[in-house]
Formats: C-alpha cells, sequence, structure tokens
C-alpha cells in the first residue's frame, strides 16, 4: 500500500479525515477539515473528492463536507453493537416510561465509556453522553461500571496512567472509586459532569462476570432513590445479558 512522504498509508489518511469530525458536528468546512486531521489542503480535497465518489462523505456547495449516508449505512449495519442494541431497547424503554429520564448504554473502548444508546424525553435533565459520544472512564457511572468489572491486568494498565511524579495519589482515588462500585455492584457520581444531575450505572455481565456493557440513568439530583433505581437497573442488565448469551 502506498505510503506518503510522512509515511503513513492511504489507510491512515482515510481514517484520520473521517476521524476528524468532533462530536455533535455534522460538517466541516474542507479547510478546517485538512487542519484537524492533519492533512495538507490538496490531500483532504483528493481524497474527499474520492470518498465522495462512494456516498463516504458529502461534499456539498461552499467547500462544506459532511458524513455521507452511505458511511452511515455501512456502520449501522454492521456494528459489532447491533445486537447489544437490540437486546438492550425493551429494558431501556420500560426504564424510560418509569422514569421519564435519561438512559444510556454504553461500552468500554481503551480508557472510555463509548455511549451506544441513548433514551431521552423532553423535561429530562441535562445529559451529556450522546450516541457515539465518549467519557473518560473516571468522570462517568457508566465507565466506573464498565472498568470495575474487568479483569485486573487491564484495571492496572487503567490504574497506572493516573500515577503522578510525587507518589500514587491519583491513582488510589481512581482505586477506591472502582472498588466501591465492585463491591456495591453500581456506580454513581454526583454532580461530576453537571452539577445539578446524578449518574447511577450497572454492569451488564457475561458468563465470567466481565462487564460487556453498562446501563445507566442520569437523573436530576434531588431525586436519592437508589433503592429503588438500582434494583431495577439490575434485573433489566440480567435481561439483557440473558438475551445476549441466548443469540
Amino acid at each position: 500500500m502506498a505510503n506518503s512522504a510522512s509515511g503513513d498509508s492511504v489507510v491512515d489518511r482515510i481514517v484520520r479525515l473521517l476521524s476528524a469530525f468532533p462530536e455533535d458536528v455534522s460538517a466541516l468546512q474542507l479547510s478546517e477539515l485538512a487542519e484537524r486531521s492533519g492533512l495538507p489542503l490538496t490531500t483532504a480535497h483528493r481524497l474527499v473528492r474520492q470518498l465522495a465518489a462512494h456516498g463516504l462523505l458529502d461534499a456539498g456547495p461552499g467547500g462544506l463536507v459532511r458524513p455521507g449516508l452511505r458511511l452511515w449505512e455501512l456502520v449501522n449495519r454492521t456494528a459489532p453493537t447491533l445486537a447489544l442494541r437490540q437486546a438492550a431497547m425493551p429494558f431501556m424503554e420500560d426504564i424510560q416510561q418509569v422514569l421519564n429520564q435519561n438512559v444510556n448504554l454504553a461500552v468500554l473502548d481503551g480508557w472510555d465509556a463509548l455511549f451506544v444508546e441513548r433514551l431521552s424525553r423532553r423535561g429530562s435533565v441535562a445529559n451529556r453522553a450522546r450516541v457515539a459520544g465518549r467519557m473518560p472512564v473516571h468522570t462517568s457511572s457508566a465507565g466506573l461500571a464498565l472498568m470495575a468489572h474487568q479483569d485486573r491486568l487491564l484495571q492496572s494498565q487503567y490504574l497506572d496512567q493516573f500515577a503522578d511524579p510525587d507518589g500514587k495519589v491519583a491513582t488510589d482515588a481512581v482505586r477506591v472509586l472502582l472498588s466501591e462500585t465492585f463491591h456495591q455492584g453500581f456506580a454513581q457520581l454526583k454532580g461530576v459532569v453537571d452539577p445539578d444531575t446524578w449518574g447511577i450505572a450497572v454492569p451488564v455481565l457475561d458468563p465470567r462476570q466481565r462487564a460487556v456493557a453498562s446501563l445507566g440513568v442520569v437523573v436530576p439530583l434531588r431525586e436519592m432513590r437508589l433503592q429503588a433505581l438500582v434494583p431495577a437497573l439490575q434485573t433489566a442488565a440480567r435481561g439483557i445479558a440473558r438475551r445476549l448469551n441466548d443469540a
């Protein structure tokens, strides 16, 4: 495969181009897309033109570029999270029907919680989680529920990034969060992402008791109903796990 003068391949450059679209931004000027992807403008223009010919990007008037419908179609047809979303949706709808608040489904990707589904209603509290959006593990209840139920090697690798030159203060703080989450069977963060909201999440466990997903809610901080929320989430998570195992 041909490489550029900088050593990256055509595939590398295409990935950089497609990855340059930020969250919640559906279109960019070609010049901004080139800058964000670190590609020369002429290279970006050529790749955009080629990808647009296949429907993977849409090059509109005035140099505006957005992801194409063909890209959306391919991703949704073959996404590895498709079975998970299908298994989870009935349970997510039931929880939302009762709470009238945000319900999230996330998976672990690197050191982030990657949100693969979200249900919201008018009048529900602010929710920073977006479908295909990410949050660092330690800043989201979804991420804590996921990481707390991984093997020790992965947890150790994750915690290593928090070690500061003067000791393990930050590491210990995150380790405590993960330990509490594991022993409680759920994660909760109050006012961390938004000062007026409370995130609560539980793991969806595989037969080895490893988290393959997390199911969570974002509710107003004043709603202190753990006794009702957590059992409902845990029951739903077990139902999702059964549907995945039977698939």
